[in-house]
C-alpha cells in the first residue's frame, strides 16, 4: 500500500511534488479549442515568483489575500503562492454580490484580493474601493481604476518576482501544520457567513486519509482529475485541488458545465469529486439516450438494474451469472466508455445522495463513493470504501485518524486534527462549536453493524441546494420580514435547485391594499387573487435582488394564516417551527418546482 507523506505543510508538499514531477504536466485548461497544459516545474516558478511579488508589495506573514475567480490554472497558483508568501487565503465565490463582497473583505481584513476577470471585478471593485483593501491583481487585465487601490498585472508580477524555486521552497519550510492556511466562509444560522479557519495541518490529514482510500480500494497511479465544482468551497478545494496536488496527478478544469460531459469523455478521469444533483443529471441523461436505442437495449438496462441491486444487496445470485457476465462485455462497456473509460470512482460530497441514484450507477458498473463533511473539518470526515461495502444510505466509515462519537442527543461529534482552528474573529461561536476538543456537526445519525456514518437528521437549519450550497435560511427570511409587505416568512430548498418560500402578508399592509384596491380585506379571498400575489410578490422580488444566486427565492405562496403559538405553528420563543409548517405546507411548496 502506499501512503501519502506526512508534510508540514501544503507548500512543502506541493514543491516536493514539483521538483519530483518536472516538466511533466499538471493543470490543464482549454484554449483556443485545445487543451494546454502548464507543467509542474512552470507552476513551481509562477508560485514562487507571485510570492516573492506578494511579499515585495508590502504583503506580510498571516495577511489574508482573497481569490475571486472560476476554477482555472491560476487559481491554484495564486493559492499556493498565498500560502508560500506566508499569508492566509481566502477563497470566494465568483457568484456572491458586492454585499457579500464586502462583507469577507470587512471581516478577513484582506490587504490584497486577485481577481479573474474584469467581468467578475465589476462585482468586487464597489466593495473593494470602501474597505481596507489596498491591492487588486487582475489575472486578466482590469481596465477600472480607482484612486484608493493598487491595481497589478498577473503576468507583470510573475515577471518581477524571483522565481528561485529552492530558495522559495526553502522558505515554506518554516510553515507548520498548526499555521492558519486559509479561511473559508460559509453560511452560518445567524445570517452573516463565517469564515471557518483551516489551518495546513485539517488539509493534509484529508489529503492522507483519501489517499489511503484510493491506494488500499484502487491503486494509487498516476491519476487524473477534471475539477468543475467551485474551488472556493471546502470540498473542491480539498479533494479536487490539495488532493490530486499530493497525489501527484494531473488536473483537468472543466470548460463548464453544460459542456461536462463532453470534457469527461475527452479527460477521460480516473478519479472525480462530485455532486450529488449532477448524478441525477447524467441518470436522467442515460436514460433517455437508452429509450431511445430500441428493446433490446432497454432490456439489458433493464436486467443490470435487477443483478446489479442483488449484488448491491449482498451477491449475484447463480442463475444470474451468465447474464451478468453478458453485461460486463456488451452493456456496461459502452456506458463506462461515456465517463472516460477509466474512472475508478466518483466520490460524491456536499450534498445528501438519493440511495437509488447510487445504486443505478452501481449496477451500470460505476463506482460511486458518497462521503460526509463539513467546512469546519477539513472537510472530509469519512467516506464510503468497496473493502468495507458499499451502502448507499450510509456515508461510510470516518478516514483514518478520525475520532467519531455520538452525543446522548444523537449528535453526530467529531474530533482530530481535522478539526477548524475556530470560526474568524467569533471566539463566541467558535466555543459552542468545538467543546472540549470535539467538533459539534448539528448533524443527528449513529453508527451501523460496520462501522458506517448513518445521518438522519439536521440539528440545524442549514439548507444544502442540489449542487451542494448552503444557504442560512434565517438570512433570507429575515430580509424578507423586514420588507413591509411581509410579517412572517419560511424559505426550504433542501435538495432542490433552488429556493421557495411561504410568506404571511402584514395584516397592516394587507388592510390598506385592499381598501386602496376595492378588494375585501379577507386572507381567505386574497391569497389567491392574482394582483395581491404580484403585490406581494414584488416585495420578495426586492428581495432576492439584494441577494446571490443561490439565495434567491424563485416562487413562493401564502400562508393560510398567520404563525402562532396558538397552532403551533411557533415556539415559545417565536422561532417558526420548521417541521410542523412543513407537514403543512409541503405539498403545495413541493408543487413550486413543477410550473
Amino acid at each position: 500500500m502506499r501512503q501519502l507523506e506526512h508534510f508540514n505543510n501544503l507548500v512543502t508538499m506541493f514543491f516536493t511534488r514539483a521538483r519530483e514531477k518536472g516538466d511533466a504536466p499538471f493543470l490543464w485548461a482549454k484554449r483556443n479549442g485545445t487543451w494546454q497544459a502548464t507543467t509542474w516545474a512552470t507552476a513551481a516558478a509562477s508560485v514562487a515568483a507571485i510570492a516573492s511579488s506578494l511579499k515585495a508589495l508590502g504583503l506580510q506573514p498571516g495577511d489574508r489575500v482573497m481569490i475571486v475567480s472560476e476554477n482555472r490554472p491560476e487559481w491554484l497558483i495564486a493559492d499556493l503562492a498565498i500560502m508560500a508568501a506566508g499569508c492566509v487565503s481566502v477563497p470566494t465565490y465568483i457568484t456572491n454580490t458586492t454585499r457579500d463582497h464586502q462583507h469577507i473583505i470587512d471581516d478577513s481584513g484582506a490587504r490584497a484580493i486577485f481577481v479573474s476577470s474584469e467581468k467578475l471585478a465589476k462585482t468586487l471593485l464597489p466593495a473593494a474601493v470602501r474597505s481596507g483593501c489596498e491591492h487588486i491583481i487582475g489575472m486578466e487585465p482590469i481596465r477600472n481604476q480607482a484612486s484608493n487601490l493598487r491595481f497589478h498585472d498577473w503576468d507583470a508580477l510573475v515577471a518581477a518576482g524571483s522565481a528561485d524555486v529552492a530558495a522559495c521552497a526553502k522558505a515554506a519550510e518554516a510553515l507548520t501544520r498548526d499555521d492558519l492556511a486559509c479561511i473559508i466562509y460559509t453560511s452560518g444560522t445567524g445570517g452573516a457567513p463565517r469564515g471557518v479557519m483551516q489551518h495546513h495541518g485539517a488539509i493534509l490529514h484529508n489529503c492522507e486519509g483519501a489517499a489511503e482510500i484510493i491506494s488500499e480500494d484502487f491503486g494509487w497511479d498516476d491519476e487524473v482529475f477534471l475539477s468543475f465544482l467551485p474551488a472556493s468551497h471546502a470540498y473542491e478545494h480539498s479533494g479536487g485541488q490539495m488532493f490530486p496536488m499530493g497525489l501527484g496527478g494531473q488536473i483537468y478544469y472543466a470548460e463548464s458545465l453544460e459542456k461536462l460531459a463532453a470534457n469527461i469523455e475527452e479527460v477521460r478521469p480516473t478519479i472525480m469529486m462530485v455532486l450529488p444533483r449532477l448524478f441525477e443529471v447524467l441518470r436522467a441523461r442515460i436514460l433517455k439516450t437508452i429509450e431511445k436505442q430500441g428493446k433490446a437495449t432497454q432490456y439489458l438496462l433493464k436486467r443490470a438494474m435487477e443483478i446489479g441491486a442483488k449484488d448491491y444487496a449482498g451477491k449475484v445470485p447463480l442463475k444470474d451469472r451468465p447474464m451478468d457476465f453478458i453485461l460486463d462485455r456488451t452493456f456496461r462497456p459502452k456506458i463506462f466508455a461515456k465517463f472516460g473509460g477509466r474512472m475508478k470512482a466518483m466520490i460524491s460530497g456536499g450534498a445528501p445522495l438519493n440511495p437509488d441514484v447510487g445504486i443505478f450507477f452501481h449496477s451500470i458498473g460505476l463506482t460511486l463513493l458518497q462521503g460526509y463533511g463539513q467546512t469546519e473539518a477539513g472537510p472530509v470526515i469519512s467516506a464510503n470504501r468497496p473493502k468495507v461495502g458499499l451502502k448507499m444510505d450510509t456515508v461510510g466509515p470516518p478516514v483514518r485518524n478520525t475520532d467519531v462519537r455520538i452525543a446522548e442527543d444523537g449528535e453526530i461529534l467529531v474530533r482530530g486534527e481535522l478539526v477548524m482552528k475556530g470560526y474568524w474573529r467569533n471566539e463566541a461561536h467558535t466555543a459552542s462549536t468545538i467543546v472540549d476538543g470535539w467538533l459539534h456537526t448539528g448533524d443527528v445519525g449513529h453508527f451501523d453493524d460496520k462501522g458506517r456514518i448513518v445521518i438522519t437528521d439536521r440539528k440545524k437549519d442549514i439548507i444544502v441546494l442540489d449542487k451542494g450550497d448552503n444557504v442560512a435560511p434565517q438570512r433570507v427570511e429575515g430580509m424578507l420580514t423586514l420588507q413591509p409587505e411581509i410579517a412572517q416568512a419560511m424559505v426550504v430548498g433542501d435538495r432542490r435547485p433552488y429556493l421557495v418560500g411561504l410568506v404571511m402578508p402584514d395584516a397592516e399592509w394587507m388592510a390598506e391594499w385592499a381598501k386602496a384596491n376595492g378588494k375585501p380585506n379577507d386572507l381567505a379571498t386574497l391569497r389567491t387573487d392574482p394582483d395581491f400575489v404580484k403585490a406581494v410578490g414584488a416585495a420578495v422580488n426586492r428581495v432576492s435582488a439584494e441577494l446571490s444566486v443561490i439565495e434567491k427565492v424563485r416562487s413562493f405562496i401564502i400562508a393560510d394564516e398567520p404563525f402562532t403559538t396558538a397552532n403551533e405553528q411557533m415556539t415559545t420563543t417565536l422561532k417558526i417551527r420548521r417541521h410542523v409548517l412543513k407537514d403543512i405546507y409541503g405539498p403545495r411548496l413541493d408543487a413550486l418546482y413543477k410550473r
